[in-house]
């Protein structure tokens, strides 16, 4: 319970920045299944660990956000899924060092739910507690279910998490587009739906990553603080990104984003880091931000 005890007492905490980015500038290739690295290369996953560590980044997540087993099915994975993802674990803790919590993240299955797709609800739910088993053999201290789209979906992954861990804290973000009628995932809901079907699941802290630049973020948390007395976690891109020679490349500097850590705290965000485009540097810059802001609150 220390990240929950944490936020109880006041501090506000840094997560780490995104993670496909940094493999992709180690090498990984479009295509490629980013949880492979767990098993050929775990020395670079030690190493991401460690440089958010370094940059001050009170929490880090395990590169399995594909680590479910009907998403590694798609890159012939499946059987190994139970390995993928403890090695995950392992490699985050190593480069963690026991200076920051190990946070689990889960993403999407890559399947969509009837009516709308051809998969059954307790095909997905078995595949997010075979994952989570895996997860918990290790040792965590917290499971982010993130940039969901379907609300059924990240219920499904909160109560397979509850099911197996009841004590865990459970961090479930959504991923929001900005329309005319405000933010909405491509899936049709809204902040306010999701802040409240993922309370009603069981989540301990909900928000939103991915999908969007710092400003568009303080607007989604705004809206969240407005739905929910929760926690709630920001995981913003490095603004969207545009292609250059075939390669992402995001606008937003370590300095912009940073500069948004006022007006974020203000919304009640309680934990800030990076998504897509993010690196250690901006996690660096939102962690000196927050420091000049809220001095002497680490332990």
């Amino acid at each position: 319970m220390q990240l929950l005890d944490r936020l109880a007492r006041g501090e506000a905490l840094v997560c780490d920045g995104a993670m496909g980015t940094m493999l992709i500038e180690r090498g990984l290739k479009p295509g490629e299944c980013p949880e492979q690295w767990n098993l050929e290369r775990p020395e670079v996953l030690v190493d991401i660990a460690r440089q958010y560590v370094d940059a001050g980044a009170d929490i880090v997540e395990t590169n399995t956000f594909g680590g479910s087993p009907l998403k590694l099915a798609q890159y012939g994975l499946e059987a190994q899924t139970e390995e993928i993802n403890r090695l995950a674990i392992r490699a985050a803790r190593q480069g963690a060092s026991g200076q920051a919590l190990i946070a689990a993240s889960c993403g999407p299955t890559g399947r969509i739910l009837i009516p709308y797709g051809d998969t059954e609800p307790g095909e997905v739910s078995a595949a997010f507690r075979r994952q989570f088993a895996a997860l918990l053999g290790e040792g965590i201290d917290a499971l982010v279910v993130e940039t969901m789209t379907d609300l059924s979906e990240a219920t499904l992954a909160v109560k397979a998490a509850r099911e197996l861990a009841p004590d865990l804290p459970v961090i479930a973000t959504m991923t929001f587009d900005s329309t005319s009628r405000g933010f909405f995932t491509i899936m049709g809901v809204t902040v306010e739906q999701a802040a409240r079907g993922l309370s009603d699941a069981g989540t301990d802290i909900v928000g939103s990553n991915c999908g969007n630049g710092i400003d568009n973020m303080v607007k989604i948390a705004s809206e969240f603080r407005k739905h929910t007395h929760m926690p709630i976690i920001i995981q913003s891109n490095a603004g969207l990104p545009r292609f250059e020679s075939g390669r992402a490349v995001y606008a937003e500097t370590p300095e912009f984003m940073a500069a948004h850590v006022r007006n974020l705290l203000e919304c009640g965000v309680s934990i800030i880091g990076g998504c897509c485009g993010t690196t250690p540097e901006h996690i660096a810059a939102i962690r000196r931000e927050l420091d000049k802001i809220k001095p002497g609150k680490r332990p």
